[in-house]
């Protein structure tokens, strides 16, 4: 499969119909069933005790599991989550953007399965993976 969207076009797409978490996102690369995309990490991010919070690493994976599908299908903006497990391993470095290296494993006509392995910059060691679903909605036409 090639691609429909590439980094530019991915980018304009959170720009214009995405803008509450454009700001945050930048995606780093796009190749086939692949994508690599960071969160720009600050105060809105962390949780009490100065950490980053759980559901903005759930938000890194579930968008950049939700753009490699776009980078994929074109821009179908009601692609949408239909289950994920987030497993939380390690706490991550303080003040480090977190970086989201997300592969599709499955993209059909309906449901497309994707992962997600998220680090802090520059640490080698995972500090969540998830596992989502997408549901794909048919082509309008």
């Amino acid at each position: 499969m090639e691609l429909q969207l590439d980094a530019d076009g991915l980018t304009a797409f959170l720009a214009r119909d995405f803008p509450q978490v454009a700001d945050q996102l930048r995606i780093e690369s796009v190749a086939p069933m692949a994508l690599r995309l960071r969160m720009l990490i600050d105060e809105r991010h962390l949780r009490p005790g100065g950490t980053v919070s759980g559901p903005a690493m759930f938000g890194l994976a579930d968008v950049g599991v939700y753009l490699a599908i776009l980078a994929m299908v074109g821009p179908v903006a009601l692609a949408v989550t239909t289950s994920c497990s987030v497993d939380f391993m390690r706490k991550p470095a303080a003040g480090a953007d977190l970086v989201a290296e997300v592969r599709l494993l499955k993209l059909g006509r309906v449901l497309a399965v994707g992962d997600a392995l998220i680090h802090s910059d520059g640490v080698a060691a995972p500090v969540a993976r998830a596992s989502l679903t997408y549901s794909i909605p048919p082509a309008m036409g």
